[in-house]
C-alpha cells in the first residue's frame, strides 16, 4: 500500500479509468492520489508558428480534460505541469514525495527501441515503485 501515488495520465489514451482504479486499490487510508498530466508544448519549427494565445487555450483545454477525468475520484487531485513527459513525471514524483507512479504504456514501436518510450524512461529514472499498465 502507498501513501502518495502519482498517476501519470496521457489525455489521448483510454487508460485513465483503469489507472485511477488501480491507484484507489493500492492507496493507504488517508493517502493521496495525484493525477498528473504533462503538457508538452510544440518544439522546434512547429512551435514557432503557434501563437501564445493558442498555446494557452490548448493548455486550458488539457486542464479541463484532466479535471473531468478525476471528477469521480475524490481521493485524486488534478495537476498539470509543463515539460517533457519522460523527465517531468519522475522528477515530479521525487519532489512531491510520491512512493508509487502508475502509468500506461503502448505497444512499443521501432522508434521506442532506439529512443525509449516515456514509460521506459520513467522506470529507469524514478526513485520509487512504478506500475506500468498495458
Amino acid at each position: 500500500m502507498y501513501k502518495k501515488i502519482i498517476v501519470a495520465l496521457s489525455l489521448d489514451h483510454g487508460i485513465s479509468e483503469t489507472a485511477l482504479a488501480k491507484a484507489k486499490l493500492l492507496l493507504d487510508p488517508g493517502g493521496e492520489i495525484i493525477a498528473l498530466h504533462v503538457y508538452e508544448r510544440p518544439s522546434g519549427m512547429a512551435g514557432a508558428y503557434i501563437s501564445e494565445d493558442d498555446l494557452q487555450r490548448a493548455q486550458n483545454t488539457a486542464q479541463q480534460r484532466l479535471e473531468e477525468r478525476v471528477r469521480d475520484v475524490p481521493e485524486a487531485k488534478a495537476v498539470l505541469v509543463n515539460g517533457h513527459s519522460g523527465r517531468v513525471i519522475a522528477d515530479y514524483a521525487r519532489e512531491q514525495g510520491g512512493d508509487c507512479i502508475i502509468m500506461g504504456s503502448h505497444q512499443p514501436g521501432l522508434g521506442d527501441y532506439f529512443l525509449g518510450s516515456t514509460a521506459a524512461r520513467v522506470v529507469r529514472h524514478a526513485h520509487c515503485s512504478v506500475i506500468v499498465l498495458r
